[in-house]
């Protein structure tokens, strides 16, 4: 079986030479050496020459006498929640929706993230009582990481 720590290693060499902010989102080796590779950037989007990039030096260092294998690098994928605190801290500014473990789901802007929490801010007009325009009421969710079952990005077409 191919090693994680090894294919972990040749990857971060390559992510080290090119300095472009990339970051390992997942690594998977499953039982018959399909190797899968999964990476983001801290700013900006994970190009096709990265992919290659990463993928050459794995794959050029990995012996393939010794034991075959399958490999595919890839970028994270909108669609896909979030998996590593860096991309909580790349997503800062964007629309997200949060599931938190008891079901509750909460969308909005992601403001801030730390070790322990994420801040999502979400506003609604709302008839105040006395008035007569609706008025914008902002909230500010402080949500724990322990209690967050996954975050996506909502994609808009807007």
């Amino acid at each position: 079986m191919i090693s994680k720590s090894k294919v972990l290693e040749l990857i971060d060499e390559r992510i080290a030479e090119l300095g472009n902010g990339l970051f390992v989102v997942d690594l998977t080796i499953s039982s018959n050496n399909v190797i899968q590779v999964e990476l983001d950037k801290h700013e900006g989007n994970v190009s096709i020459n990265d992919c290659m990039s990463v993928s050459r030096n794995v794959e050029h260092n990995l012996d393939r006498e010794a034991e075959d294998f399958e490999l595919q690098v890839s970028s994270a994928g909108l669609d896909k929640p979030f998996r590593v605190p860096a991309q909580y801290v790349k997503n800062v500014g964007r629309t997200v929706k949060v599931v938190l473990q008891n079901g509750k789901k909460i969308e909005g802007e992601l403001k801030a993230v730390s070790e322990k929490d994420v801040v999502v801010e979400n506003s609604r007009k709302e008839k105040i009582e006395g008035k007569k325009k609706k008025e914008l009421i902002v909230e500010q969710h402080v949500l724990p990481m322990e209690q967050i079952k996954e975050t996506k990005i909502v994609i808009s077409f807007k």
